[in-house]
C-alpha cells in the first residue's frame, strides 16, 4: 500500500532497482553527494543534457505526459555517495505554480512504496524534492522539500556544483563594483527550509572579486550554463543584498553561448516514452535529421526495433537481440514532417528516448565501458581506437566522417569498419575528425580508448563542423562536463 508522506518525513525502500516519478512539468536533475553533501563533481549532475550517471546506477527518461522518470539502481550506487537529491527547479514564475508538484517511489514490481505530494511551495525557483539516502545498511526515502528563493544558483552553491572552464569570450558580461561585506543574514532571509553552510575565507571574498551581470538577479539555467563558480557566487551574494534591503531584482540580459560547442544534426530537448511488451511508439515534433534512439528493455526475451514509414511499413532493422536486459543507443531518421514512429518488440517493460547527436559519447584516451550497441564522436586528429569486445555474436561498427559535411538533415554515407563474431581486441586507426563511431551491432560489454592521438590539421576547427543552435550537449548541469 502506497504511504504519503508530509514534509520530513521518511520510510525505508527497498535496497533496488526503484522509479521515482516527478510530476508536474518542472525540469528535474539529480544531484549524487557525499556524507557532506556535495557532488564529487560535474558527473555526479544527472539532467536532461546529461541523463545517466557514469556508474549507471541513477539515470532520466521522460514522459509525454510532463513526468519525469528517475532511475535509482540503489544496489549500484557507489559506495561514497551518501545521498541522491531529487532537485526540481522552473525557469518562469514560482514553484507555487506547479500544480500537483510530487515525487513517488516505485518498486521493482511497479507497485508505489512511498509518495511525497509538495503542498506548501512558495516564490521557490527551484527546491530539493526528496532524496534517497543511506540508513543502517539500507536506503530510506525523506520528503525533503527545501525550496530556494535564489534559485539554481543557491542550490548549486549549497551542493559544490562548480562551473568548470569560464567562456573564452563573454562580452556581454560587464564587471560588477566591488560590494561592501555582507552584514549576517538569517536562515529566512536567503531560502525556505535550508540549512546554511559556512563559507571558507576563499568563498567569502569571492563575490567581491568576480565578474557579474551588470544588472538584474535572477537568473535562469541557461545563463548560468555560461558563468564561472565565482560568478554565481557573486550574483548569490547580491540576491541575499536585495532581498536584505528590500529591493529589486530584475532579469539581466542572457550570456552568449560558450562558442567551443559542438553541435551536428537537429537540436532539441530529448523526448521520451515508457511502456510494456509490443507497441508503435510515436514521437511527434521533431526536427528532421538524425537522431539517436536510446532503447532500455527489462526482461528476458527478443528485443526487435524497426522504424515506420508513412505507409507504415517496417525499415532496416535498428535492433534485434535476444539478450536479457537489452540497452543501447542506436541511429535513426527524422523524416521532414516531424514524426518518428518506430515498432518495438519487447519482453517486458521498456524506456525509449529520442536524442540528438550531440548528446554522443566522446571517444577519448580515458578508457570507456558501455554495453550494447552505441553511437560514439571523435573530435580529435587522426587517431586508433582499440575495442575489446566481450560477447559471442556480432560486433559491427561504421564510421561516418562528419567533417566537410554540410546538411544538418542527412548523415554521410557510412564506411564499414569491423563486422567480426565472437569476443576480440580490435584496434582502427581513425580518420581525422569530426566523426561518429557507429557500433551497430554489439549484444555485449565493451570497452573503447583512443591512443596516438594526434592534432588536427592547421586551419580548421575540430569541434565546429557545422554551426547550429545552441545545444549543452555533455554540458554538466551548470557548466559544460569536462570529457
Amino acid at each position: 500500500m502506497m504511504r504519503g508522506l508530509v514534509k520530513g518525513d521518511n520510510a525505508f525502500v527497498p535496497t533496488a532497482a526503484l522509479r521515482v516519478a516527478v510530476r508536474s512539468g518542472v525540469d528535474v536533475a539529480a544531484l549524487l553527494v557525499t556524507e557532506r553533501g556535495r557532488v564529487r563533481g560535474d558527473a555526479d549532475i544527472v539532467f536532461d543534457g546529461a541523463p545517466e550517471h557514469a556508474s549507471g546506477a541513477v539515470r532520466l527518461a521522460e514522459d509525454g505526459d510532463g513526468t519525469v522518470w528517475l532511475d535509482a539502481d540503489l544496489a549500484g550506487v557507489e559506495e561514497s555517495v551518501d545521498r541522491v537529491l531529487v532537485v526540481v527547479s522552473t525557469e518562469e514564475g514560482a514553484l507555487r505554480d506547479a500544480r500537483g508538484l510530487s515525487a513517488e517511489v516505485l518498486g521493482p514490481d511497479g507497485a508505489t512504496v512511498v509518495a511525497y505530494e509538495v503542498t506548501d511551495a512558495g516564490a521557490e525557483t527551484a527546491m530539493v524534492v526528496a532524496e534517497l539516502y543511506r540508513r543502517s545498511g539500507g536506503w530510506k526515502f525523506r520528503a525533503v522539500g527545501q525550496g530556494y528563493v535564489d534559485g539554481l544558483t543557491g542550490l548549486a552553491v549549497d551542493h559544490g556544483v562548480e562551473a568548470g572552464e569560464e567562456p573564452q569570450e563573454v562580452p556581454d558580461r560587464i564587471p560588477a563594483p566591488a560590494a561592501p561585506a555582507d552584514p549576517p543574514l538569517t536562515e529566512a532571509q536567503t531560502r525556505t527550509e535550508a540549512p546554511t553552510q559556512a563559507e571558507t575565507p576563499a568563498q567569502a571574498e569571492a563575490p567581491a572579486q568576480a565578474e557579474a551581470p551588470a544588472q538584474g538577479l535572477r537568473l535562469t539555467r541557461d545563463q548560468l550554463l555560461n558563468m564561472t563558480e565565482a560568478e554565481i557566487r557573486a550574483v548569490a551574494a547580491a540576491q541575499r543584498r536585495a532581498k536584505a534591503e528590500g529591493g529589486p531584482a530584475s532579469a539581466p540580459p542572457a550570456p552568449r553561448p560558450d562558442p567551443s560547442v559542438w553541435t551536428c544534426g537537429p537540436v532539441f530537448k530529448p523526448r521520451g516514452a515508457s511502456g510494456r511488451n509490443n507497441d508503435v511508439i510515436t514521437v511527434k515534433g521533431l526536427p528532421p535529421g538524425p537522431v539517436m534512439v536510446e532503447l532500455t528493455v527489462k526482461g528476458e526475451g527478443y528485443t526487435g526495433l524497426w522504424p515506420l514509414d508513412d505507409a507504415n511499413t517496417k525499415g532496416r532493422s535498428l535492433v534485434s537481440s535476444t539478450e536479457k536486459n537489452f540497452r543501447g543507443r542506436v541511429l535513426a531518421s527524422v523524416p521532414e514532417h516531424g514524426r518518428l514512429r518506430l515498432r518495438l518488440e519487447a519482453p517486458g517493460s521498456w524506456q525509449v528516448r529520442v536524442l540528438p547527436l550531440a548528446e554522443a559519447r566522446r571517444l577519448s584516451e580515458s578508457r570507456l565501458e558501455s554495453w550494447g550497441p552505441e553511437v560514439l564522436l571523435h573530435t580529435g586528429g587522426t587517431a586508433d581506437v582499440t575495442f575489446h569486445y566481450q560477447g559471442d555474436g556480432n560486433l559491427i561498427v561504421h564510421l561516418y566522417r562528419l567533417a566537410g559535411h554540410t546538411d544538418p538533415t542527412t548523415l554521410p554515407r557510412p564506411e564499414g569498419a569491423v563486422n567480426e563474431i565472437g569476443a576480440r581486441k580490435e584496434t582502427l586507426p581513425l580518420p581525422e575528425g569530426p566523426l561518429l563511431v557507429y557500433l551497430s551491432v554489439a549484444d555485449a560489454p565493451w570497452t573503447a580508448r583512443l591512443k596516438d592521438v594526434r592534432p588536427h590539421s592547421a586551419g580548421r576547427n575540430p569541434d565546429s563542423p557545422m554551426r547550429g543552435p545552441e545545444h549543452r550537449g555533455a554540458r554538466g548541469w551548470l557548466r559544460r562536463a569536462k570529457s
